[in-house]
């Protein structure tokens, strides 16, 4: 102890001496401090380490001081990434994202190998065949849920309280996506379209002018654009999409950075062919990114009511860098993403820690953040802070219990749509009844479901009103793809969602409600 607290003092000493000097290494003096550790650890550490490890680890440190979302790639993760992306991997659906020191499920694609397995946003990942993901980037995590098509992957996740959390054990398999970024174009009524966009892919643009043409053809007089869960994309994509409802010139958002070339204002290049048509947008906790960008170039220019839960709070320029000279790549962010009124929609990591950082995931920025107002092109006050909250908030649905997911992981949820599916006659008008019944649903597929749960699971499945509904419209929906196919699966999706629901009630306020204060 007394030799250990004498080798301490003199350290102490060395360093009070030299704190002037410090202040003014160059930063050649930086990297020989640094050239200078490494050669200690390797040398004289207790246990035998090599430089890969060491520079590995330097590197996460490095960028974990910048922000959360800077990453490194070896050349082997750099090219697994390049054949996800080609389609040549298959894949389970789910995107990730690190949310309060927690690897959690950020978006689900629809219709996915997760989803049919009843993986949801929010849940969060434990283990990948049987090994801690403890320690894991999200990146690494997301490149070992990519496979062989057909091959399993057995995951481990947990749902509710992080300390009385419910735990679930499912296997999915892989399967290759069919990425389009419009998955649903409807006709709600005789005067409402409906297109829901997954995500900004390269054909973002085009295929939401191509949803919109389709629906002008049915004499649509206003729309829905569903962001809900949108996990982002390509940033010019986003553009082009706003591009469909806004004027030639009009700013979409503005990018900042500490390089020149990096300030840019994104503008519409061409009269939209939308331009007066009434829009209402829906966001929620899981619409991140480009979604959020969009969302507040509506909103700040009073396009479109925003309506639902506050987004995630991620809006970062990025850019891969190759780096010599085994290949590696480094995605480091070069930028900020600004809404047209001047807000910052990515919240604050700068004197944050990571787990303070994530613990505001979907619920605005630090307090001193959202004090600031911005006003939009008519006068409404809007403010920054992280994310971008709604004009009018609506309530989350009821959260699934984990018996849920462990019960359509077991394909219980569609043995008994399926039987119930058989049952209907296959025509048009029984399509329809069936679309709109939602007390027949309750009747006929809900008990059966719940005592099949608490038979074979041997659980209680207790159940409120709210998860009634929501349970289901769920197994509801799986008896119209069975009995009338996929098409009458999103019309009963969409037309029983209690967003969309809403959504058509605020239209006859619509050009009120965006108008100057």
């Amino acid at each position: 102890m007394t030799a250990r607290a004498g080798i301490c003092t003199t350290i102490l000493a060395v360093s009070l001496a030299g704190g002037l000097a410090a202040q003014q290494r160059s930063a050649y003096e930086e990297l020989q401090t640094f050239s200078g550790v490494l050669n200690h650890i390797r040398l004289n550490y207790a246990d035998s380490v090599g430089y890969p490890q060491l520079i590995q680890a330097a590197i996460e440190g490095m960028l974990r001081a910048l922000d959360p979302h800077s990453y490194f790639y070896s050349r082997l993760e750099a090219e697994r990434l390049d054949l996800i992306q080609r389609g040549t991997l298959a894949v389970t659906g789910i995107t990730l994202e690190e949310v309060d020191s927690a690897v959690t499920v950020l978006a689900v694609a629809s219709q996915s190998p997760a989803a049919k397995s009843g993986v949801q946003p929010g849940d969060r990942l434990v283990s990948v065949n049987d090994t801690s993901v403890a320690g894991l980037s999200v990146n690494t995590l997301e490149l070992r849920l990519a496979g062989e098509k057909g091959s399993k992957v057995r995951l481990r996740l947990e749902r509710g309280p992080r300390l009385e959390p419910d735990t679930l054990v499912i296997s999915i398999k892989r399967d290759v996506l069919v990425r389009r970024s419009v998955s649903v174009v409807r006709m709600l009524d005789s005067i409402t379209g409906f297109v829901r966009l997954e995500e900004f892919g390269p054909d973002a643009g085009k295929e939401v002018h191509d949803a919109l043409g389709r629906l002008d053809h049915q004499h649509m007089r206003r729309a829905i654009l569903d962001l809900r869960g949108n996990p982002g994309g390509i940033v010019t994509s986003a553009v082009a999409v706003a591009s469909e409802f806004f004027p030639k010139g009009t700013v979409v958002f503005r990018t900042e950075g500490r390089k020149r070339q990096v300030d840019t204002t994104y503008t519409t290049g061409h009269d939209g062919a939308f331009v007066s048509l009434p829009l209402i947008v829906l966001i929620d906790e899981h619409s991140a990114s480009a979604a959020e960008a969009l969302a507040g170039s509506l909103q700040d220019h009073d396009r479109a009511l925003l309506l639902g839960r506050r987004s995630f709070g991620k809006a970062l320029i990025q850019t891969g860098f190759l780096v010599p000279p085994s290949g590696e790549v480094l995605m480091l962010t070069i930028g900020h993403v600004l809404s047209p009124s001047g807000r910052f929609i990515q919240r604050r990591y700068a004197g944050l820690a990571t787990e303070q950082y994530y613990a505001l995931a979907g619920n605005g920025g630090t307090a001193e953040d959202t004090l600031k107002e911005y006003h939009t092109d008519h006068g409404r006050i809007v403010r920054g802070g992280g994310g971008i909250a709604p004009d009018a908030p609506l309530p989350r649905p009821a959260p699934l219990p984990v018996w849920w997911s462990v019960a359509a992981d077991s394909g219980f949820d569609n043995a008994v749509a399926d039987s119930v599916a058989l049952s209907l006659p296959a025509t048009p008008a029984a399509r329809a009844a069936w679309l709109t019944a939602s007390d027949r649903w309750r009747a006929t597929l809900l008990p059966r479901f719940l005592s099949r749960v608490r038979t074979r699971l041997q659980v209680p499945a207790q159940t409120d009103s709210a998860l009634d509904v929501r349970i289901s419209r769920i197994l509801a929906a799986r008896v119209a793809e069975v009995r009338w196919g996929p098409d009458a699966y999103d019309d009963l999706v969409v037309r029983s969602s209690p967003d969309v629901e809403a959504a058509i009630g605020y239209f006859p306020r619509l050009r009120q409600l965006l108008a100057a204060p």
